[in-house]
């Protein structure tokens, strides 16, 4: 595998890459899964990991202290689209479900909830009315995520139009139910506040007591993950911001902007995993 995935153009990106491969049984790699491990498809039911992302993490993971999936997915989902369970290598494997309100640990294979929020059944409830009253473009569709609804514009003739159009629309209904909206690609997640991926992580990386982090991410909601890790930095604990790109130009300019390596989407990924376990190999 090419060592140039191995080359930061940041200095902070050097110095986490340089403790996690000195360290590596105190590193640990967390990864966002949508747009990181599986490509971004029409239908979030049709989406699945690249085929090379679990062989490339069970390659991996034995020389690590811990590897982490963080989504905002259930988690249950992730693992079953992920094709996660049961997998030599992957053992010691962690699915931070929607953005660690739920957790699947591969030692037991069972999934841990915080539980439900009264908001999210109200939302659930009055969104179709809601959506068809406020002329909500033909196309615009949503998904039941358990802990989250999420109102998807991709199918419409003009997604970016149409996602705009619906920002305070949901917003508003968000707040009156004491919900947020976590904007992503061509989609707007209502969801219960105070967990995101960023909390998640940093709860996640003291558990394990981390020597080093590598975060993956390709979407507005990675963000809350980068701002954690950059907090971290500037606490010492080193770490390496990725961006998984794609030729859709999709990505957060801010993303891109704020990341230490730059990949070519889920295959850049797997590529860089595979380059990792290369190098500590």
């Amino acid at each position: 595998m090419s060592s140039h995935l191995l080359t930061s153009s940041t200095s902070d990106g050097k110095e986490g890459l340089a403790a996690f491969l000195a360290n590596p049984e105190r590193a640990v790699v967390a990864l966002d899964f949508d747009g990181t491990l599986a490509p971004i498809v029409p239908d979030p039911e049709s989406a699945r990991a690249h085929p090379g992302a679990v062989p490339a993490l069970a390659r991996l993971a034995p020389h690590l202290g811990a590897v982490a999936v963080i989504t905002g997915r259930p988690a249950g989902v992730a693992v079953r689209y992920g094709g996660f369970a049961g997998v030599p290598g992957l053992e010691r494997l962690v699915v931070l479900g929607h953005y660690g309100a739920e957790r699947w640990d591969a030692v037991s294979g069972e999934v841990k909830s915080a539980g439900d929020h009264s908001g999210v059944d109200a939302v659930r409830a009055e969104l179709p009315g809601f959506l068809d009253r406020i002329g909500a473009w033909r196309g615009t569709w949503i998904e039941d995520k358990g802990r989250a609804v999420a109102v998807h514009t991709r199918r419409t003739e003009n997604p970016e139009a149409a996602f705009e159009a619906l920002r305070d629309p949901l917003n508003e209904l968000a707040a009156r139910h004491g919900l947020i909206v976590e904007p992503g690609r061509l989609v707007l997640e209502l969801r219960p506040p105070g967990m995101d991926k960023g909390v998640a992580l940093a709860s996640y990386l003291r558990e394990a007591d981390a020597g080093s982090v590598l975060y993956a991410g390709d979407d507005l909601g990675d963000l809350a993950a980068f701002g954690a890790v950059e907090r971290l930095r500037g606490e010492g604990l080193p770490g390496v911001l990725v961006c998984s790109g794609t030729a859709s130009g999709e990505v957060p300019p801010e993303l891109v902007a704020r990341s230490d390596l730059v990949v070519d989407g889920p295959q850049g990924v797997v590529d860089l995993l595979n380059a990792l376990a290369d190098a500590l190999g």
